[in-house]
């Protein structure tokens, strides 16, 4: 029988060692920003009920549920019950079978974590949560199944100075990674004045699930696509000529302003947009936001501000961050008038992008060992067994080559030991032999210059310091 060769779930992947340094360096980066502004972590279950999840995303976002099946149980009462007749034939529905699912995003959760935590917290509450989620997209370059998202978001406040925060993380966060990025911004308050203008408030859902896919499907294929859910071709280019204004962020207001005028909402959504503009003036914020009324994001939650994050650099020109306001998410779990707001940080695109355009720091390795014990013999290992102590005790990653090597010789059992340091980066060795034991001091070797000298564990411990 032949052994079937293991793979891998499309859209996840494994991360070794390197991989996973990075991404921390990325996590770390982002935590540092959000602990800064006042955030407090939170973590919830991988797995929601359906109840949790479902009518929270609109329907595109429903069907990209992973759904988890009950126990295996439930098909054997389903196949006891209908006898020899086909499971697949019989009338039943889904919640019999599945009742349960992956978190589809961490701002869902995050509103059911407040309901049931109402009495318990402090508002406004600000929270910052970097998870996995899961998505049954296609799989493709910068698109998961499995993926990090890094959130921060605040509820329990209606104050724009909250999307003012959330604007400068973003800022500071890609600066300190040195990606370079724009901020694009709209409001859906003003995708509800275009929708009565275009056409009536009832298709605001069609025309942003339509206008999200501009940046895959184009301006004619989002055309198509309204077309055939009834818009004509006069409400379609009152459409376009809106969304397409361009132009500093002050002069597309004042040409917006005429365009939906006789729709409150809509001047509603610019007058929020203007005084965000007005903050990032007074603390004279140098940032790269960019008005953009084509930006939609499909979540059918969002009824502010929206943000979405785009590389400037590299291929990859997706988004890597999004988000906006809610003011309706905890009222679907029983607690009205919560308004919320939080943004969302794309780990797996963010790495992507730093990954392409050779960003992460040059001394990020796979390895966390600063010095490596090397040895010829059971003897000089042993020697080495007390200086390794020593380094750890002073907070100094080290570890002692494990293995003896069984030759004769010196030369190719030190370059087994040399090689396993150079393989994981490891900065420094320390090579003991017999003249090096009997004189109770060890060769260091740094792998970076090729310099060696000759030190007491003391000494290799303040030179390791030195050169950090």
């Amino acid at each position: 029988m032949a052994i079937q060769k293991p793979s891998l779930p499309k859209g996840t992947r494994d991360f070794g060692a390197a991989e996973v340094q990075k991404r921390k360096y990325i996590l770390n980066t982002i935590e540092t920003v959000f602990k800064k502004y006042g955030f407090m972590p939170l973590e919830t279950p991988t797995m929601e009920n359906l109840s949790t999840l479902e009518g929270k995303y609109g329907d595109e976002g429903d069907k990209l549920l992973f759904r988890i099946l009950n126990s295996g149980d439930a098909f054997k009462d389903i196949k006891e019950k209908n006898g020899e007749q086909k499971v697949s034939d019989t009338d039943f529905r889904i919640s019999a079978i599945s009742e349960k699912g992956l978190r589809y995003d961490l701002t869902v959760p995050f509103a059911r974590y407040v309901v049931m935590n109402r009495n318990n917290i402090t508002f406004p509450f600000k929270r910052y949560q970097m998870q996995p989620v899961w998505r049954a997209d296609r799989p493709q370059k910068g698109r998961y199944r499995e993926f990090w998202q890094c959130d921060a978001d605040v509820v329990g406040s209606d104050s724009l100075l909250n999307e003012l925060d959330l604007i400068q993380i973003y800022d500071e966060a890609f600066n300190q990674l040195g990606i370079g990025y724009e901020l694009r911004m709209n409001n859906r308050k003003v995708l509800a004045g275009i929708a009565q203008v275009v056409k009536s408030i009832d298709v605001m859902s069609t025309i942003a699930v339509a206008i999200d896919k501009l940046d895959k499907i184009g301006e004619e294929g989002v055309r198509k696509e309204l077309q055939e859910q009834g818009f004509s071709a006069d409400e379609l280019n009152t459409l376009f000529d809106i969304i397409s204004i361009r132009g500093e962020n002050e002069q597309i207001l004042q040409q917006l302003k005429p365009k939906i005028k006789t729709t409150e909402e809509g001047l509603k959504g610019i007058e929020e947009l203007e005084l965000i503009c007005q903050h990032l003036k007074t603390i004279n914020a140098s940032i790269r936001l960019k008005l953009d009324f084509s930006l939609a994001r499909g979540l059918s939650y969002y009824t502010g501000c929206i943000f979405e994050v785009v590389a400037t650099e590299g291929t990859l020109k997706s988004s890597i961050g999004g988000g906006g306001r809610y003011d309706n998410l905890t009222g679907i779990f029983g607690l009205p008038n919560v308004s919320g707001v939080g943004i969302s940080f794309g780990l797996d695109r963010i790495y992507d992008v730093l990954d392409e355009l050779k960003l992460f720091p040059p001394q990020l390795r796979a390895s966390s060992t600063g010095v490596l014990f090397c040895h010829l013999d059971a003897a000089t290992q042993q020697y080495c067994l007390p200086a390794l102590k020593q380094l750890r005790d002073a907070g100094i990653a080290a570890e002692v080559y494990p293995d003896v090597v069984v030759k004769k010789d010196i030369g190719k059992i030190k370059g087994v030991q040399f090689d396993y340091a150079s393989a994981l980066g490891i900065p420094f060795t320390a090579f003991a032999g017999e003249q090096e034991m009997a004189q109770g001091v060890f060769q260091v070797k740094s792998l970076a210059t090729g310099a060696q000298q000759v030190c007491t564990i003391e000494q290799l411990i303040t030179l390791y310091q030195q050169q950090q």
